[in-house]
């Protein structure tokens, strides 16, 4: 059982990668984020909300009112997460804030796994774990500093992008785990877990776009541009919907730290090809001998992480 996450968790990270980049583009055609973002978790809820009907589970959505309420609010870290990739992708680049991700992941999962909170069953500060975190935050850095050009085209407010792409990353394990925990709450319906968390990111990011929109000469989305968007650009919700439901699932058989390390080398593999090439119509960016070397860093702290 436990070797059947290992390709889910790889084929996850690679698609939280894509998802940033295809969001991009249905942002661009809306003119908002903000009401880009809601639309795709829209669609990843609905996608669940399927999967729970073909599955059967539907009623375990009637046990929700005896779940405690801090159970349920796990999705507004998908929420977080999803605009963080929107603004952050065109600014400092793919590998760079993927990279923060990684960081702020690896080391909340670490935290999770060594002090056993919201459910995750305490490992203790192990060799491994400690290793493993010094090589995450030595690759991170690199990383930041091999994107050629970053400091001097942004100035203290890159710095800003990059404490948000942190933090950003940091959400994730803590919502995986509190979302292990509703669906111990849902007497173990994955796919309803997923709806409860989806609808709930996407009212938060409505809330948001009602917040914005209100503000003096902002701007309103509109639709009128959907017809541009490619077909790719809708995958935002079906890649947000695999990577939150294969963590919330496999976070209390193998454990955060061991989850996140897997999804993490799927992540970074696909955000150097991204950056590369310039998919998803990003621009293309340079994949220097210095990020190379932070995101090799990363991914040896991973491996300790999960092996020692």
């Amino acid at each position: 059982m436990d070797l059947l996450f290992i390709p889910l968790a790889l084929a996850a990270g690679a698609l939280l990668a894509v998802q940033a980049g295809a969001n991009a583009q249905l942002s661009k055609a809306i003119g908002s984020p903000f009401a880009a973002t809601t639309l795709q978790l829209s669609v990843g809820a609905l996608l669940l909300l399927l999967l729970t009907l073909l599955s059967g589970t539907l009623v375990a959505l009637s046990l929700l009112p005896n779940a405690q309420w801090w159970h349920v609010v796990g999705g507004t870290a998908s929420a977080l997460y999803v605009i963080s990739g929107i603004l952050l992708f065109p600014r400092i680049g793919a590998v760079v804030s993927v990279g923060l991700f990684i960081a702020g992941q690896v080391l909340a999962s670490a935290a999770l796994d060594v002090f056993g909170v919201l459910g995750v069953k305490a490992t203790g500060l192990s060799l491994g774990v400690t290793v493993g975190a010094a090589l995450v935050m030595a690759g991170a850095p690199l990383i930041v500093l091999g994107q050629k050009g970053t400091p001097s085209e942004a100035g203290r407010g890159q710095y800003a992008w990059m404490v948000l792409a942190l933090f950003a990353g940091a959400v994730l394990p803590v919502q995986g785990a509190v979302n292990a925990l509703l669906k111990h709450d849902l007497g173990g319906a994955m796919f309803a877990t997923g709806v409860v968390s989806f609808v709930v990111a996407a009212m938060t990011m409505a809330v948001a776009q009602i917040g914005v929109t209100t503000m003096p000469g902002a701007a309103k989305p509109s639709l009128d541009k959907l017809s541009s968007v490619p077909w790719w650009g809708w995958l935002g919700g079906f890649a947000g919907a695999t990577y939150v439901t294969t963590v919330f699932t496999a976070i209390p058989v193998i454990g955060a730290a061991t989850t996140v390390g897997l999804t993490v080398v799927g992540q970074q593999v696909a955000s150097v090809f991204v950056d590369k090439y310039g998919w998803f119509r990003l621009p293309q960016r340079p994949v220097s001998t210095t990020r190379l070397v932070g995101v090799a860093l990363l991914l040896a702290g991973v491996g300790v992480i999960k092996l020692i």
